[in-house]
């Protein structure tokens, strides 16, 4: 058990978690980093076109960027835990007992910038064809596809905003959704469908995805028919949910059903003393790393002050 006792541990390596790691280093708040690895969900991305300050960069270069930019500041202040993940969280006098995958850690303050996993197609052809057409976010690999007719698979708002962006490159866009009512609010539901490239496929679910060293197409069933075809496309952007990495904090934060932490957006506070949270893993409404880091510097000046001066 490592026996010093945290200012402040975060709980992270993506955008969120090494933006913070920077800053509390920079005011000097002991800390360490607990990262199983750097980069987050962003590192299976072929190109990037929206990271702020950089034009364009890969996923896989974007965690090294992060991770360099993290153990710069390695030494005094902060300390980088990497290869280990959080599995416990208790609650103890004076702040939290942390148990990771390789030890055991104790802090006044915790910063929980575990992200979430996408919802993986679990169809035939699925994993074969990942990041090889197949891609679960527009904002990131969209340009990539221009040109292209694409499909998206998922009816929420996730669903929509990504419809809505590839119309803007795409000749054409198919909305899949199992049945015909959209758990998308009602204003972006009806400002997409309006887009005339934008079709809207309801009771369809997707059965399998074709390609050959890429997507070619992806086969589709109507659920009320049984009636099978094949849509010819190059890209097909998956948006059935994310499925936050909270586990480990039991029932210590107040969740969504979903089991995001919900977070005071002015100051990224949870409703337990002493822990915020930032990015993905949170009840946020918008998810993209620029937001993500931005919250997560939020969070370490208001983790100062709690800490400092007040």
């Amino acid at each position: 058990m490592n026996t010093s006792t945290y200012d402040l541990v975060i709980l992270g390596g993506g955008p969120a978690g090494c933006a913070a790691a920077v800053y509390a280093a920079r005011k000097q708040l002991k800390t360490a980093l607990v990262a199983a690895e750097f980069g987050g969900q962003s590192t299976v991305s072929e190109k990037i076109f929206n990271w702020i300050g950089t034009p364009e960069i890969s996923g896989l270069d974007l965690g090294k960027n992060l991770k360099a930019h993290a153990m710069a500041y390695k030494g005094e202040y902060l300390d980088i835990f990497e290869g280990e993940m959080a599995m416990n969280v208790a609650k103890i006098e004076g702040g939290y007992s942390i148990k990771t995958s390789k030890q055991e850690v104790t802090t006044k303050s915790i910063l929980v910038t575990t992200g979430s996993s996408r919802r993986k197609l679990d169809i035939p052809g699925a994993s074969t064809y990942e990041n090889k057409g197949v891609v679960y976010c527009a904002s990131c690999d969209g340009p990539l596809f221009s040109g292209m007719n694409v499909v998206v698979i998922g009816a929420g708002n996730a669903g929509f905003e990504s419809a809505a962006q590839l119309a803007a490159y795409c000749p054409s866009v198919t909305l899949l959704n199992r049945t015909d009512v959209f758990r998308a609010d009602e204003i972006t539901v009806k400002a997409v469908s309006a887009m005339p490239n934008v079709h809207i496929k309801t009771f369809t679910e997707p059965v399998e995805v074709v390609g050959e060293k890429f997507v070619k197409g992806i086969k589709v069933k109507n659920n009320q028919t049984g009636e099978e075809e094949e849509l010819p496309v190059g890209g097909i952007f998956v948006e059935i949910g994310q499925i936050p990495n909270t586990g480990y904090l039991g029932d210590l934060v107040e969740k969504t059903s979903y089991n995001n932490v919900v977070t005071d957006p002015t100051n990224q506070k949870t409703s337990a003393p002493g822990i915020w949270a930032a990015g993905d893993c949170t009840d946020g409404l918008y998810h993209q790393n620029n937001i993500a880091a931005g919250d997560a510097v939020k969070a370490v000046e208001d983790i100062y002050l709690t800490l400092k001066a007040r």
